[in-house]
């Protein structure tokens, strides 16, 4: 099923105009929405998941017109946004009971055969009795998957579901999300280059409030080939470098500093060829 979005816009009273004419084509599976914080992710994020209106624009997923059918989309979607909390004397087995009943399953015995299914697909049957408040940061996203997943949705929106999780949580996430993302739509909005290279076929890349790219992400790097170079200079060369080249990036590594740049040509001047990186494509793309 496509998500198809035309022409979205919305603009806050402060005048802050945090989506302008955004149109996108998302299909089945993983798909990636990239872009620095305040690029309008969230209000994006938000106003698929019907919690916002916007000034203009439509939305439609398959037959479902998404602005103005919101109990038809609430069927079929599953939100896990930014910052969310549980409570923090439940555990994890009754408070997934409880919103498991809900939904609607009122048999004791079904209610029992779901939370224990859904537990361990998210890999925390094991902390069922364990008290939510007690949860680290990815268990409670893992969690918040579970509840996600009671409905059975067919669209998932996950709004920086990595921030502040250690690599090991990170990577069970990962692995969560790739299962989910096989035969449904899942939005994975974040500023986390590596969750969308990771995990994304296809990507968008927003910045304040406009679609700046859209594109397969393997078509988006492979765009790039041959064109980026690094080279190690002393920190206070930065900005001569920032003027005189496309510069990308610069980064600190083992007390050295090294830039990477943007040429179709061999700049020379101590520059080496570097393989093309979804990173190099996101700061080309935000470049003002």
């Amino acid at each position: 099923m496509m998500l198809k979005i035309e022409g979205l816009s919305k603009k806050y009273a402060n005048g802050v105009a945090a989506l302008n004419a955004v149109s996108l084509d998302i299909p089945t599976g993983m798909f990636g929405l990239l872009g620095p914080n305040g690029a309008g992710k969230t209000t994006l994020m938000r106003t698929l998941a019907t919690l916002q209106e916007p000034d203009a624009g439509a939305i439609a997923f398959g037959d479902i017109d998404v602005l103005r059918d919101k109990m038809a989309v609430k069927r079929v979607l599953g939100y896990l946004p930014q910052s969310f909390d549980f409570y923090p004397r439940e555990s994890a087995e009754s408070l997934l009971d409880h919103f498991t009943l809900l939904k609607g399953i009122g048999d004791k015995r079904a209610r029992h055969g779901k939370v224990e299914e859904l537990l361990k697909r998210v890999n925390l049957w094991d902390q069922r009795k364990q008290k939510l408040g007690t949860f680290s940061g990815g268990m409670k996203q893992r969690f918040g998957i579970a509840l996600v997943l009671i409905g059975n949705p067919q669209l998932i929106i996950v709004d920086e579901p990595t921030a502040g999780l250690d690599p090991a949580e990170r990577v069970r996430f990962h692995n969560l999300l790739s299962e989910i993302g096989q035969d449904i739509v899942v939005i994975l909005s974040t500023h986390i280059v590596d969750d969308v290279s990771d995990l994304c076929p296809n990507l968008a890349i927003i910045d304040k409030g406009r679609i700046v790219l859209k594109a397969r992400t393997m078509d988006a790097i492979k765009a790039m080939e041959g064109m980026i170079w690094e080279k190690e200079i002393t920190k206070a060369e930065i900005p001569v470098y920032h003027e005189n080249y496309d510069l990308l990036s610069s980064r600190l590594f083992a007390g050295k500093t090294f830039i990477r740049v943007f040429r179709q040509e061999d700049p020379g001047n101590g520059f080496a060829p570097r393989p093309a990186s979804l990173e190099d494509v996101y700061f080309k793309s935000l470049e003002r």
